[in-house]
């Protein structure tokens, strides 16, 4: 059946020179098409449901203007500029555990719209990694690939192990360029949408350095995350995610994963994961509570703590090369923050954030639509902001504490 959207894809496409397939992957992010898209990817893809349980974590508080101002280029602005000048479709703040601020600016966004969070799904899939380890189901971060994927001995993955994977630093494929026809990432989101395998462009990526020894952001070296952590499990993404994390955080709603069109489906742990902005703070609260919530151990508080690793060279603020901005380094598919707050973010290509900054015990989920995958400058007024904000909070603390 043809929908609406799907008529829309043909009629951009008519005169393209490539055909509708081709062109959909394009579509589906660009403006204004995005701020429909981003909200209703299971419209558009097949997709597999990550249960919420019976078990709630209603959060507290109520929404209130913030009123302050961030500093960019030379200027101050609002917060209102933040959301018009980097096409916020949902924002949510928490302090101490409590809703202190909540909007949606987004056309087709509200808090029970489930959001795309293209590669802020790296996180949630390290939060599995963690769970999977201090449960037995994997081994050890030093497990080569090959212990549980036997498919590939003989790829430029053979030698690389699943902690090069979690740090970006397997030495396989060269930098994520959306714009580079031919590229790795375009490779794999035409093989997401049905031309080709996705098993097939990860076999195919090429060896370009030594593992362990340089940082390259690779969507890739994600995906294979995710089928290790199905393999050692025996369950897919969205069941190991519904029965081990979803099910325990007190979610408003049911997640999801869409997945492939070519087949064998899966799901995209480097990219496929949707849910509220709420509920992905309910994420971040965890991440800041060491992995507890409401009582329990959810994720493995080592674990959580691997966020502040940021002695390895490489992985450094201001040391990832090319293949990251200067103002991030990078522990375990979370970018980490200078200063002494150990704030880190999950970060979604067209503006996905769910900021952390466990000092200040400030949570915020900004879901966006920008025009184009990744914007240097958006970004870096986005964590100017995002900063902004933590800091004006821990101030009022300490106001109110003293």
């Amino acid at each position: 059946m043809t929908n609406v959207t799907d008529q829309h894809f043909h009629e951009g496409t008519r005169h393209s020179g490539k055909s509708c397939q081709e062109r959909q992957g394009d579509l589906i992010m660009s403006r204004p098409f995005n701020e429909w898209t981003f909200t209703h990817m299971n419209w558009l893809l097949p997709s597999e449901r990550v249960s919420r349980g019976g078990f709630r974590f209603p959060l507290p508080g109520e929404s209130r203007p913030l009123d302050l101002t961030y500093r960019f280029d030379g200027r101050d602005h609002t917060l209102a500029d933040l959301h018009r000048r980097t096409h916020t479709t949902a924002f949510v703040v928490l302090h101490r555990g409590a809703v202190v601020h909540e909007s949606y600016p987004g056309r087709f966004a509200g808090p029970r719209a489930r959001f795309q969070l293209f590669s802020l799904s790296k996180s949630i899939t390290s939060m599995l990694v963690g769970i999977a380890l201090a449960q037995g189901a994997i081994g050890s971060l030093r497990d080569p690939v090959t212990a549980y994927r036997p498919d590939f001995a003989g790829t430029a993955y053979d030698g690389t192990t699943l902690g090069d994977l979690l740090d970006m630093t397997s030495g396989v494929g060269g930098p994520e360029q959306w714009d580079l026809p031919g590229a790795d990432i375009k490779r794999f989101e035409e093989a997401c949408l049905g031309r080709g395998t996705v098993l097939d462009v990860l076999r195919t990526a090429p060896r370009t350095a030594i593992p362990g020894t340089r940082f390259n952001y690779s969507t890739l070296d994600a995906q294979l995350i995710g089928w290790i952590l199905e393999a050692a499990t025996g369950r897919t993404l969205a069941q190991y995610a519904a029965e081990h994390l979803w099910s325990r955080i007190g979610a408003d709603r049911d997640a999801y994963y869409w997945l492939t069109r070519s087949r064998p489906r899966t799901a995209v742990g480097g990219g496929s994961f949707n849910a509220t902005a709420r509920d992905l703070a309910r994420v971040g609260l965890l991440m800041a509570h060491d992995g507890r919530l409401a009582g329990e151990q959810i994720v493995p508080r080592s674990w959580v703590r691997r966020t502040d690793v940021r002695t390895v060279p490489h992985l450094a603020v201001g040391a990832l090369g090319p293949s990251g901005y200067d103002h991030y380094g990078y522990a375990g598919q979370w970018w980490t923050l200078a200063g002494d707050h150990r704030a880190f973010t999950g970060l979604g290509v067209h503006g996905q954030y769910l900021f952390v900054d466990p000092v200040a015990d400030v949570v915020i989920v900004k879901c966006s639509a920008w025009p184009d995958e990744d914007d240097p400058s958006r970004d870096r007024e986005t964590i100017t902001a995002l900063q902004r904000i933590a800091e004006h909070l821990d101030q009022r603390s300490d106001v109110l504490t003293a």
